[in-house]
C-alpha cells in the first residue's frame, strides 16, 4: 500500500529537525504549567483503574512518555521518525520507544489503559481524523482513556484551519469538533481545558487539552 503523502513529508521534516527540537521542546513543556496541566489527572485515572500500558503516540524526543513514567505510568513512545526515536532511546535510556504510526499502532485490540496524544494530530489532515480516531478507539480497553493537545479554532462554520508549523504542513481544530469525531469513535469526552490565546505567546493561538473515556 502506498504510504499517504503527507506521512512522508511529515516523517521527512521531523527527521531534518530532530536535534533542534529536541533541544528545544522538553524544556519548553516543562516551562509552563498550563502545558502539563491535564498530563497528572490523566496519569491518575490510569493508576485508579489498576494501571495498564500506556502509548506515547507522536513522543518525539521522549520528554513525555519519561514524565508519564515519573507519574507511576507504564508508558511507551511512537513515532513516525526515526530520528527522533534514535534520540528519545539516547535521551531515555529503559524507556520503550518504536518506530510506528499512530492511525496503525503494531498493539492488540483493546490492550492499552490510556493513548497520549500530545500535539500529534494537528499534522493529520482534517479528513483522515476519524480514521486516527478509530485507531485509538480500537487499541483503547473498554473504560480506558485518551488525552489529545492540539492547537484551537474557534470559528462558526469551519471545523479546521491549516497552519505554518514550521516543520510541517498542520492545522488546528475546534475543539467542539474533534470531540463530536471522537464521540462518533467511541471515544466519550470527559474534560476540556482550554488555554486563552494570550497565552500562547508564539502564534496566538488558543491551546486545546481534551479527555476522553472509551465507552463500553
Amino acid at each position: 500500500m502506498t504510504e499517504p503523502d503527507f506521512l512522508t513529508a511529515t516523517r521527512a521534516a521531523y527527521d531534518t529537525a530532530s536535534a533542534l527540537y529536541a533541544e528545544s521542546i522538553p524544556e519548553l513543556f516543562h516551562a509552563g504549567p498550563l502545558n502539563r496541566a491535564m498530563i497528572p489527572v490523566f496519569a491518575e485515572l490510569i493508576r485508579a483503574a489498576g494501571d495498564g500500558l500506556v502509548a506515547d503516540v507522536g513522543c518525539g524526543p521522549g520528554h513525555i512518555t519519561a514524565y508519564l513514567r515519573s507519574l507511576g505510568v507504564t508508558a511507551f513512545g511512537v513515532d513516525l521518525s526515526p530520528e527522533m526515536i534514535a534520540l528519545a532511546r539516547g535521551a531515555h535510556p529503559g524507556i520503550r520507544f518504536e518506530v510506528g504510526l499512530m492511525g496503525a499502532l503494531e498493539v492488540e485490540d483493546a490492550s492499552l489503559a490510556g493513548v497520549l496524544a500530545n500535539y500529534s494530530i494537528i499534522h493529520t489532515p482534517p479528513e483522515r481524523l476519524p480514521e486516527t480516531f478509530a485507531e485509538f478507539h480500537r487499541v483503547l480497553a473498554p473504560g480506558g482513556h485518551l488525552l489529545l493537545a492540539f492547537q484551537a479554532y474557534d470559528h462558526p462554520t469551519e471545523p479546521a484551519e491549516a497552519f505554518d508549523h514550521k516543520v510541517s504542513l498542520a492545522y488546528r481544530y475546534s475543539p467542539d469538533h474533534v470531540a463530536e469525531l471522537l464521540l462518533k469513535a467511541g471515544l466519550a469526552e470527559v474534560a476540556r481545558l482550554v488555554c486563552a490565546p494570550g497565552e500562547d505567546p508564539q502564534r496566538g493561538f488558543p491551546q486545546a487539552h481534551l479527555l476522553a473515556r472509551r465507552t463500553a
